[in-house]
């Protein structure tokens, strides 16, 4: 009985979190493209100034990895927002990801490779987050059906410990968060690719 981990309810943690600010706290958010930044962007822009960061060495060709963050800077630029929303675009280096994935490539999708991935990513914007002085970090990520929400808090939450910058809980695809970026995506036209990012996402989506 002791043995079984309770599962955590983070959208959950994310709504209490919400209910007790007395502030507009500082958010940067990792974003890996504009659908998904869609619905996380309308919901917590309502309560977060938002500086979102584009870092994403994992996608390929460089030319997905262009038309995915001009699509987010046009996405940005179209929506209204009760708080500001800003843009910036990381530099682009798919080394980096060649490398975390190193002796992962044939992993699963939805395995340790992406797990790694997560990290890679998500580290990137915990340092940010707390070399800028922004109260708080997180990922769109969660929105997917396809990334794993618990593995992305954790990562999340162990980062926070490291560079001492809070980790916002959250499970973006609950309360039809999936259902109504898919809504928003439509609304604004926006690019919808059919692989995560990576070679290797695109070659295990294509079989």
């Amino acid at each position: 009985m002791g043995d079984k981990m309770q599962k955590i309810n983070y959208q959950r943690e994310l709504d209490k979190l919400i209910a007790a600010l007395d502030k507009t706290p500082q958010l940067l958010l990792h974003a890996c493209c504009a659908p998904c930044s869609s619905y996380v962007l309308e919901y917590l822009s309502q309560h977060f100034e938002i500086t979102v960061l584009y870092y994403n060495p994992n996608i390929s060709p460089e030319e997905e990895f262009r038309k995915r963050a001009e699509e987010l800077r046009r996405l940005i630029s179209e929506m209204e927002f009760k708080n500001p929303v800003e843009l910036i675009v990381d530099e682009y280096d798919h080394n980096e990801f060649l490398k975390a994935v190193k002796g992962l490539e044939a992993a699963p999708e939805g395995g340790e490779r992406c797990f790694v991935c997560y990290r890679l990513r998500l580290e990137r914007a915990a340092k940010y987050a707390a070399e800028h002085g922004f109260d708080c970090f997180c990922s769109t990520l969660s929105i997917s059906p396809l990334k794993n929400a618990q593995k992305l808090n954790e990562i999340g939450a162990e980062l926070s410990q490291i560079y001492s910058v809070s980790s916002l809980p959250n499970d973006f695809k609950k309360k039809g968060g999936y259902l109504r970026s898919i809504e928003l995506s439509r609304e604004y036209d926006l690019y919808r690719q059919n692989y995560c990012g990576c070679t290797f996402s695109k070659s295990q989506n294509s079989t």
